[in-house]
């Protein structure tokens, strides 16, 4: 009896261990909100012209089920994270302009409707506020805003595709840009033609992002 209880409890601590194990292993990984490609030839109201690009915010309602956003009637925070991107066509920068992803609603009971994924000034920064915890991609934005980005093309322009090259926190990437899952405070490079000199390898968020 003397080894009973000794053995009892280091039988009950390899059980719990165990149990532990298996919830961490088996609990399953966020999904990802969107599966396939955009398809950027039929996607209403793509802009085709050279940048600044605008928000576009007319047809946005249009594109919103084409890369598997809502229109929510006010913002959502159970999954909030923010991430910050910078572009450039043959080295000049290009702003991400604000109010992507945001449209006025007069059926909505705010007036406005908006997308998890958003901007609200023209610093860069992106917003994803979700109901849920997806994985987000950064076709999904280009998808609602309607400028094409592919492995190689940046807009719809002539000169578009020239030489994309793209970074994520100062370093370079490889495969399309719009692939990348949205993690927070990442610092996203986007580069058409001749990059800039210096690439962002960091952003300062404001307190509380």
């Amino acid at each position: 009896m003397r080894y009973f209880w000794p053995l009892a409890a280091g039988l009950v601590g390899v059980i719990i261990l165990v149990v532990v194990l298996v919830i961490v292993l088996t609990r399953s990984a966020p999904a990802f909100a969107m599966k396939g490609a955009v398809n950027w030839k039929t996607l209403p109201g793509l802009q085709t012209g050279k940048p600044p690009w605008g928000a576009n915010s007319s047809t946005l309602q249009n594109r919103l089920p084409l890369v598997k956003l809502t229109a929510l009637p006010q913002e959502a925070l159970a999954f909030h994270i923010h991430q910050h991107l910078d572009m450039y066509v043959d080295g000049k920068h290009v702003n991400l302009p604000a109010f992507i992803g945001i449209a006025t609603d007069p059926t909505s009971p705010s007036g406005f409707v908006l997308s998890e994924m958003h901007t609200h000034k023209p610093d860069g920064i992106i917003h994803v506020e979700s109901p849920q915890d997806l994985k987000y991609q950064l076709k999904q934005l280009f998808g609602e805003w309607g400028v094409r980005i592919t492995s190689s093309c940046l807009g719809s322009f002539k000169g578009s595709c020239v030489n994309l090259k793209w970074w994520v926190n100062g370093n370079p990437q490889v495969g399309d840009p719009g692939n990348l899952v949205l993690k927070p405070h990442q610092e996203i490079v986007i580069s058409i033609g001749t990059p800039p000199k210096t690439i962002p390898k960091s952003y300062t968020f404001p307190p509380g992002y």
